[in-house]
């Protein structure tokens, strides 16, 4: 079975009937997603899903589960992908698709954050780009502030699109090569910078499921 399909399916299983679950975004959540929508039409089990983005919004559409707001529900446990696991302390580095404002207010806000991945995502240190999601007026002086962090920044560019890419939110997303060596500390760091909407940099996780070779396997801090 495929990797991704073998973790997603796994973390399907931990749903319980009546749960609020935050619905991820990327390829290996949406594949979480449909397995989810496969356990309500078997299991005869009722869900409701708070998205993490409009395309997670609209996955969930498709398949008939149920879409509430965290405006008005707590999260039960939120289910997510991550580009980059370190194995060390479970940091993430999270955004390689532009939504991790979202996730983050979703994911960190959930009883339960479990996120799923398989092992190519698995590393002994980051080294993805660090996403950051900044004004667009502000991207300038942004980028500066993150140069004195040690951070070397680009705009990510649209693809069939020309000029900067455009969040949910309506705002740039910077990528910033910069050395993770206390997440938490940079996380909040680079959050505090004016313009600064969210970073990428995810600190806090309850579990991580890792498609293998050999199976599904859970890490824990």
């Amino acid at each position: 079975m495929d990797l991704k399909r073998a973790v997603a399916k796994e973390a399907a299983k931990l749903i319980k009937d009546g749960s609020v679950v935050g619905l991820g975004s990327g390829s290996t959540a949406a594949l979480f997603i449909e397995e989810l929508a496969k356990r309500m039409e078997n299991e005869d089990i009722a869900i409701f899903g708070v998205p993490t983005s409009y395309e997670a919004k609209l996955l969930a559409s498709h398949y008939g589960i149920p879409i509430v707001s965290i405006e008005d529900y707590d999260v039960d446990i939120a289910v997510d992908g991550a580009d980059e696991v370190r194995k060390k302390d479970l940091a993430l580095i999270k955004g390689g698709g532009g939504c991790h404002t979202w996730e983050k207010i979703v994911d960190y806000n959930a009883k339960e954050f479990v996120v799923i991945v398989d092992e190519s995502k698995v590393k002994d240190s980051l080294s993805f780009p660090v996403p950051v999601e900044v004004i667009p007026h502000s991207y300038r002086v942004v980028m500066k502030r993150l140069k004195e962090l040690g951070g070397e920044s680009v705009i990510r560019l649209g693809e069939r699109k020309r000029g900067p890419v455009i969040t949910d939110n309506g705002n740039f997303i910077l990528d910033v090569n910069i050395k993770v060596e206390n997440a938490e500390e940079l996380e909040e760091k680079i959050n505090n910078i004016p313009g600064v909407v969210e970073n990428g940099i995810f600190s806090r996780v309850d579990k991580v499921l890792v498609g293998t070779k050999k199976g599904v396997k859970a890490l824990k801090k």
